[in-house]
């Protein structure tokens, strides 16, 4: 098949190489405002270079990427949506909520599939534990933990424009939060503060969070972040039940070192970027997306998904200001 990107950055061009490497993917057409980017993806790639989202959806692709920045989401997916290209778009659909529910009543009752990028889902050690509580191993569920501690804060600019951590960040450990465990988060209090970079103070934004986060049946999530973990990439989630308990990414690679006498554990490299610790994912996340196209699969995460992660990002930001417990119904009605 034919696969379309749009924006060439970072992930675009990460995106870009995977594609390449796919046997369902034949050819590639990319657009970049950035003309060099787009020649190092025609060289790299053998790709051919479009001058605008426009041609490139009219060049004949079977499916297309959207790797472009946030603000350009809603207007790409729409125009691929018109011309009955399915999408795979990266996270989030929009900069603000009321965006992306506008986004998601312009689609509702199209036939074109829709996929926003969240890797996690793809990730073997999240599907084992997702599989491992809807088999009912771990008996009823009480606690869950999820982690996502960054090596050193994103640049000021991005900062910026991110729309805050929870936004940003722990917007991944609320959506695989709710794919693993299958429930749904009612209520959430959130905590944070500021111990490195200035610049991300001067943003009103915080460099390390917590948040407890309530789910429909009782279980709670405890949800914690930082900019600033040294030692690498920390992404983990742990889940405990009444009858067993699992934890993913607990392997040679964490970024975490022991003290305990003679314990060797971990013992690899820590992972240092996210695109280390979760190359296999964003391959599968990719391959994924080629069965979407291909009609053999209905989207693994759609709009409605990745808006529901949105509004418990949404409530944490607003309990964070505010130092109080928020509900999520009071973020979806304001």
């Amino acid at each position: 098949m034919r696969i379309g990107i749009l924006g060439l950055g970072r992930i675009g061009a990460f995106h870009a190489e995977t594609l390449f490497g796919l046997d369902a993917v034949e050819s590639l057409v990319v657009a970049d405002p950035y003309a060099e980017a787009a020649k190092t993806a025609a060289e790299r790639f053998g790709a051919d270079v479009a001058d605008s989202p426009e041609a490139v959806l009219a060049a004949g692709v079977d499916g297309v990427v959207i790797a472009a920045a946030t603000d350009a989401h809603p207007g790409l997916i729409l125009s691929a949506v018109e011309a009955g290209v399915p999408v795979f778009c990266e996270k989030p659909v929009a900069r603000t909520m009321t965006e992306g529910v506008a986004v998601l009543d312009a689609v509702r009752g199209s036939a074109v599939p829709i996929q926003i990028g969240y890797n996690r889902r793809f990730d073997a050690g999240f599907a084992a534990a997702r599989a491992a509580v809807r088999a009912g191993e771990l008996g009823t569920l009480h606690t869950v933990r999820s982690t996502t501690l960054d090596p050193a804060p994103p640049p000021a600019a991005y900062v910026a424009a991110s729309g805050g951590i929870f936004r940003d960040c722990s917007v991944h450990d609320f959506d695989i939060i709710r794919w693993v465990t299958g429930r749904e988060v009612t209520e959430v209090y959130a905590v944070g503060g500021n111990r490195g970079a200035d610049y991300i103070r001067e943003a009103g934004d915080a460099d390390t969070t917590g948040a407890v986060l309530t789910l429909d049946d009782g279980t709670i999530a405890v949800v914690s972040n930082s900019r600033h973990n040294a030692r690498g990439y920390d992404v983990r989630m742990e889940l405990h039940g009444f009858t067993d308990s699992i934890a993913v990414g607990l392997e040679d690679k964490l970024p975490l070192r022991s003290v305990e006498p003679g314990v060797t554990f971990p013992a690899g490299v820590p992972h240092d970027f996210f695109m280390d610790r979760f190359t296999a994912a964003y391959r599968a996340e990719l391959t994924a997306f080629t069965e979407v196209v291909a009609g053999s699969r209905p989207s693994p995460c759609t709009i409605e998904d990745a808006l529901e992660a949105g509004w418990i990002a949404e409530a944490c930001t607003l309990s964070l200001h505010e130092h109080r417990p928020v509900t999520i119904d009071e973020v979806r009605s304001a």
